[in-house]
């Protein structure tokens, strides 16, 4: 049996929140979802990772990629939403770019903790969840996405990550 941790990516307060600058609407419908998925991870005894976007104010993704300055380190935007809050023994992990293994301690963390198997919810589908599976893949996790905890930007881009996802790099789509 694989021993898997939960990922929650990205629900952030300037992804989630209304008039958010870098708001992604449909985060709203899945955060009973997410919530649902990390009380379950909490009561298997499964380690729960929360992957930040943690930027510096003059961030180069912001004009390299044309992004709204959000989740600047410090702020209030930076913060996991109220109803997702971590807590105690979970684990944050911020990050500065797309994938929640480029130069974070994520590997590392996971190592610590046996993990083989991750699951991954939050935002945004074809981007930072697109780009943590695809690494996580290659460093031989098995991945489960959980769909109904998953918000896109738009649906064809998270329909055509969700197809990338399962039938380039082998992850479970549950």
């Amino acid at each position: 049996m694989k021993n898997e941790a939960l990922l929650v990516i990205d629900m952030l307060n300037d992804f989630v929140l209304p008039g958010a600058p870098l708001e992604v609407p449909e985060t709203r419908t899945v955060v009973r979802n997410i919530r649902r998925e990390i009380d379950r991870a909490h009561a298997e005894g499964k380690p729960v990772i929360y992957l930040c976007d943690a930027h510096a104010p003059n961030d180069k993704e912001f004009s390299k990629f044309g992004w709204p300055a959000h989740a600047v380190r410090g702020t209030k935007g930076a913060e996991v939403i109220e109803e997702l809050k971590p807590v105690r023994n979970d684990t944050v992990i911020l990050k500065d770019t797309y994938s929640g293994f480029y130069e974070t301690k994520l590997d590392e963390t996971l190592k610590q903790f046996g993990v083989d198997a991750l699951r991954l919810t939050g935002c945004v589908t074809h981007i930072c969840v697109l780009f943590t599976a695809s690494d996580a893949v290659l460093r031989d996790y098995a991945v489960t996405v959980v769909e109904d905890g998953l918000a896109g930007l738009a649906r064809d881009d998270h329909d055509a990550a969700l197809r990338i996802m399962k039938n380039v790099m082998g992850v479970k789509i549950q």
